[in-house]
């Protein structure tokens, strides 16, 4: 049994691609530790879990599928009674070398700029990249690992092959909610493939993936898209979140 680390914020994480990995890996007999900010249990996009807008109305049409699936929010509804969800720690006291192998799940609304900024959260980062131990980063959580640097100063995804959300489904996003959500939709001016491919050491070293993806579940974990590059493995969004979790959970019993 590993012992596996989750990083995440106070509030405004995706639900799905915390819940999924954590279902995958616990079921696997893997034990999943979490940590954020200020300590005890984090708190999720509502509205995406939901599948509300602002107005409290339900998300209908195209809006629709940006909100959890079912499944998911039972998954996350789970998560949510696990203890080591409830007694997390903060990210300062995280001794990453007690654990095996670290997940970065992702979100986009306004509440994930400070997991996205902290210096804890790449000092954690760095620790993994340096052990080359096995990392899951989903959707914006790649922007955690771009923004850590090496000792050379070169950001430790500078190399390696990878995958986040990319900028058609980051635009089209945000094109459909900002008359509704305003800027829910939009964390960075800057899309998270542009910021990463600018780090990376060449532009094709960023995976964006079919344009129009499926998405996955537990009856076809198979379904979604991911990309690995020896101890890390990433995708773009929940629909490609069963995928990574089911290939991480291999990764680390490997």
């Amino acid at each position: 049994m590993a012992r596996i680390l989750m990083l995440l914020p106070d509030r405004d994480f995706d639900p799905t691609e915390a819940a999924v990995p954590w279902f995958v890996l616990r079921t696997a007999g893997h034990e999943v530790f979490f940590a954020n900010a200020s300590g005890g249990a984090a708190r999720c996009d509502q509205m995406t879990l939901k599948g509300l807008r602002p107005d409290g109305k339900p998300m209908r049409g195209l809006l629709k599928t940006l909100a959890a699936r079912p499944e998911n929010v039972r998954l996350y509804q789970n998560m949510e009674r696990d203890e080591n969800y409830q007694y997390a720690q903060r990210w300062k006291d995280v001794q990453p070398q007690h654990y095996e192998a670290l997940v970065l799940p992702g979100g986009h609304a306004p509440g994930m700029r400070p997991y996205l900024e902290s210096d804890e959260v790449r000092r954690i980062c760095r620790h993994y990249f340096e052990a080359q131990a096995p990392i899951a980063s989903v959707c914006h959580g790649v922007l955690a690992l771009a923004r850590t640097k090496r000792e050379d100063g070169k950001s430790i995804l500078h190399g390696y092959r990878v995958t986040g959300l990319n900028k058609f489904q980051e635009n089209t996003a945000y094109k459909m909610t900002r008359k509704l959500f305003g800027d829910h939709y939009r964390t960075y001016a800057c899309t998270v493939q542009d910021e990463v491919t600018a780090v990376l050491a060449r532009p094709e070293d960023f995976k964006s993936g079919p344009r129009f993806p499926s998405f996955g579940s537990s009856r076809r974990p198979h379904k979604g898209f991911v990309v690995r590059d020896r101890h890390l493995i990433s995708a773009r969004w929940p629909g490609d979140v069963w995928k990574l979790a089911t290939e991480f959970r291999q990764m680390v019993d490997e």
